[in-house]
């Protein structure tokens, strides 16, 4: 005497079990946190930002960038970032006479 018996998992019987009392969709577990997307969920998308092409370069193919680096007075240049960083505006004044510790404690805060 054998029977058979035909068990359905779900409501249409197509056999994918499903967990009767979320319906079958997946829950946050405990302990998973907060996402960036539940904080902000109307973010701007900035991944158009990260596209690579040959018309997103500003300096265009023929541009050498050690040829042009070679064309710089080092010398005048140093000369201009002395005096950029010694030279204290009415508006900003330097510590002690020199930006040099500004600039490191600006990038100190920036770094977290």
């Amino acid at each position: 005497m054998s029977s058979t018996t035909s068990h359905s998992t779900t409501a249409n019987g197509n056999g994918v079990a499903k967990c009767p009392f979320t319906e079958g969709m997946l829950k946050k577990g405990a302990g998973t946190g907060t996402s960036n997307h539940d904080w902000w969920p109307n973010q701007l998308k900035l991944n158009i930002l990260r596209q690579n092409s040959s018309l997103s370069n500003p300096m265009g193919e023929q541009f050498n960038y050690s040829e042009e680096f070679k064309k710089l007075d080092l010398a005048a240049v140093k000369n201009d970032i002395y005096e950029l960083m010694t030279t204290s505006q009415d508006w900003w004044p330097a510590d002690y006479g020199h930006y040099g510790p500004f600039f490191i404690r600006m990038a100190w805060h920036s770094a977290g």
